[in-house]
């Protein structure tokens, strides 16, 4: 009887461990203020990030040329902008390199 209450409660311990975990690897907790110029136009993409589960804020985050990624508050006119600015140029594959048939050297092929 001991052994079966002792079993139960350890693994009633671990299914609250296990639900209580929440993964906040991919969640922005706070904005940067300002963002350069310089910095603004090493900026190849963003993505939006909603209110829902561990995040707690909206935010756009934008990822540069070598991976470094900043978080934006999306009601910043700057950020909008840029957002602009971004979706206007070619498209680019991951690494910010054109794709073979948008490369202009590459276009004249049929």
């Amino acid at each position: 009887m001991r052994f079966n209450m002792l079993f139960f409660m350890l693994v009633l311990s671990y299914l609250c461990f296990a639900l209580a975990q929440v993964s906040y690897d991919d969640c922005c907790l706070k904005y940067v203020k300002k963002m350069g110029h310089s910095t603004q136009k090493h900026a190849v993409r963003y993505r939006v990030q909603k209110i829902d589960g561990g995040c707690n804020i909206p935010a756009i985050i934008f990822t540069m040329r070598r991976g470094r990624m900043f978080c934006t508050d999306p009601r910043e006119k700057w950020v909008q902008d840029l957002m602009k600015r971004i979706d206007k140029r070619e498209p680019r594959n991951d690494n910010g390199k054109l794709p073979r048939k948008y490369h202009p050297r590459h276009s004249n092929r049929g």
